[in-house]
């Protein structure tokens, strides 16, 4: 094989490694909370449903630790607000999804991902007060 046919096989070698990495990456990205969800609106219904579910054992670990944590005269107080809390976010999040339309079902959907995520950091902060 000649030097120039060597340096080309090698170069679509290369382009070849390089698409298989970046299509690896998206692929582990799949599960990350952080990537938009795109698609259809069931499918975008379904992302964020499972980016909820993430967040939500997020929110429940950092409960349980905030638990803990604080003082025993706060346990009771605690164990209130958040039942309270998921109530709220339950009730408003059901106001977006009783919308016009197949867009309120993904409004539902974002309510429900962005309260959830927004109360397990609010958590996640207790134990740094």
């Amino acid at each position: 094989m000649s030097v120039a046919k060597r340096a080309m096989f090698r170069a679509v070698l290369g382009a070849a490694a390089i698409c298989l990495a970046a299509s690896l990456a998206y692929a582990g990205d799949q599960g990350d909370p952080e990537r938009s969800c795109d698609g259809n609106t069931y499918e975008m219904v379904e992302c964020l449903k499972a980016r909820t579910a993430q967040l939500d054992k997020r929110m429940t670990i950092a409960y349980q630790q905030a638990l803990k944590d604080a003082a025993p005269q706060q346990h009771d107080q605690l164990r209130t607000a958040q039942r309270l809390w998921i109530q709220y976010r339950d009730a408003n999040c059901l106001y977006y999804g009783l919308g016009e339309g197949t867009i309120a079902r993904i409004d539902a959907g974002e309510c429900m991902r962005s309260m959830t995520e927004a109360r397990a950091r609010e958590l996640e902060g207790l134990g740094h007060q």
